[in-house]
């Protein structure tokens, strides 16, 4: 996938500045794992509204890799940003006493929802918004934990690719090492998103390229665009089972009408 960096940069940005002019509140809180997707987010945060109105937070679990919180801090560093690092192992080990093989998804997804928990305190301290860090490839697989990574206040690059995130990255010359790892959550040692899929994300950009923006339902169309039939049928697998987590809850109802997002009051 290919698509113009500089517009992208500057959509992302002036999207960042109207938000937060729009809330009236202080900057950004976001949280740095050291991997592309929330290093990007934060580059661009610091582009639309200056290093002084974000704040990273580095969120380490005990078995998590030394080289995440080193490439945060290089990031960090890069973009002149406040951090600071939280360790989370006391809150999951309070309730997890041992991390067991068939424990790790869970506890990967208690991780999640731990670090959301204290990204949305600090911003509340310091009156600020979360800022998401997650892609458009994620969010369509429902590769994320709900109310974990998948929360926020708002999402600069939730209409990128993985593979297009990467093209920005490069566009805003993060370090080679964020850009060049492995993609991976983190959750146990020698994790990788691509491992766990099954998939390359060239693969699944280019199958959800078809699938989602071109409205290509056809198997035999796909396979005739070289994506193998496996791949294929995993990546709408996992569009299909993980619906839920791209919408609100549903809810029962009554007639009523939609809540709208703001009232003004006629004099």
């Amino acid at each position: 996938m290919s698509l113009d960096t500089t517009q992208s940069i500057d959509n992302c940005c002036r999207f960042l500045a109207e938000e937060l002019a729009r809330s009236g509140l202080n900057g950004y809180v976001v949280g740095l794992s050291g991997g592309i997707d929330s290093s990007l987010s934060a580059a661009l945060a610091v582009k639309a509204v200056g290093s002084d109105k974000v704040l990273g937070v580095m969120m380490p679990y005990r078995t998590s890799s030394p080289s995440s919180l080193e490439d945060a801090q290089k990031v960090a560093e890069q973009l002149a940003l406040e951090i600071r690092q939280v360790d989370i192992s006391p809150m999951v080990d309070a309730y997890y006493t041992q991390i067991t093989p068939d424990l790790q998804i869970r506890a990967g997804n208690k991780m999640a929802r731990e670090r959301m928990s204290i990204l949305f305190d600090l911003a509340h301290k310091m009156t600020r918004l979360v800022l998401g860090t997650g892609n458009r490839t994620e969010i369509c697989l429902g590769y994320t934990t709900i109310y974990g990574d998948s929360a926020c206040s708002v999402n600069p690059i939730g209409e990128l690719y993985k593979t297009e995130v990467r093209q920005l990255a490069k566009a805003l010359e993060l370090p080679d090492s964020v850009i060049s790892k492995a993609p991976s959550a983190d959750l146990w040692a020698d994790q990788t998103d691509e491992g766990e899929i099954g998939v390359t994300y060239d693969e699944i950009d280019g199958i959800l390229g078809r699938l989602v923006d071109d409205g290509v339902k056809s198997l035999k169309q796909l396979t005739a665009d070289d994506f193998a039939e496996s791949s294929i049928r995993r990546v709408v697998e996992m569009l299909n089972r993980n619906a839920f987590k791209r919408s609100l809850p549903p809810v029962a109802t009554h007639g009523r009408r939609s809540i709208p997002r703001s009232i003004v009051l006629e004099s």
